[in-house]
């Protein structure tokens, strides 16, 4: 395979890293302080606060088109059109870049709340109301669901890409199926998917957890995040 040295670049990550200098051949290639990867904006920091702002940006755009283009405000119509067309932008490989900070969180869940604005006849009720009606989970608590079901399909079936390390445990404050994740010392691991997912994926009733096929695990999950704030 040849390489387009042109497209080149040199990506450091961590703060010790000795930033040294690479040749593809004998071109010296040059440094970046972000590069996309399927789609995906990364920085040397590894903050994922530039991929929001893009995919809120974008997003945006896409509600604000069908807001012109489509003359009717009923739920049957936006609440579709949302879930098929705006949603999908915030939600693409979300596991991997979940927002870390309170301030990219907001930005992104704002997106949400302008498209159940656009809903008539729901002026009178609160955002969370809105959600409650409409049948719809804050972006947070979906992320938090697709964390939990990724962890299901990745932790503990059969022939699943072993993440967790999976401790049987008979606490009766236990699920009988605790994840346990390494000890370290950078603040930045704890927004990894392995780190973060291990403290709600404990809280879970041993039914959930238990769940004999994918299908049935999502529906006793949504059942426990309906009773969540």
């Amino acid at each position: 395979m040849r390489f387009n040295k042109g497209k080149c670049r040199v990506l450091h990550l961590g703060r010790k890293n000795a930033r040294h200098q690479y040749r593809l051949g004998v071109d010296l290639l040059e440094n970046s302080s972000e590069e996309k990867d399927l789609g995906v904006l990364e920085d040397s920091k590894l903050s994922m606060t530039q991929q929001c702002a893009v995919v809120t940006k974008r997003a945006n755009g896409i509600l604000g088109s069908v807001g012109k283009s489509v003359a009717s405000r009923s739920r049957d119509i936006i609440l579709p059109l949302y879930s098929a067309l705006v949603r999908p932008q915030l939600e693409y490989c979300v596991q991997f870049w979940a927002p870390q900070f309170k301030r990219d969180r907001e930005l992104l869940e704002r997106v949400q709340c302008r498209a159940i604005k656009m809903i008539r006849g729901l002026e009178h009720l609160p955002y969370e109301e809105r959600e409650r009606e409409l049948g719809l989970f804050s972006l947070e608590k979906r992320r938090l669901r697709g964390d939990l079901i990724n962890a299901y399909k990745g932790g503990l079936k059969e022939g699943g890409a072993r993440l967790f390390s999976v401790v049987p445990s008979d606490s009766m404050r236990s699920n009988g199926h605790r994840l346990e994740h390494r000890k370290f010392h950078s603040n930045m691991r704890k927004n990894f998917f392995t780190v973060r997912v291990t403290e709600p994926w404990n809280g879970l009733p041993g039914e959930v957890v238990e769940s004999p096929s994918l299908e049935i695990f999502k529906t006793h999950l949504d059942a426990v995040l309906s009773n969540v704030l």
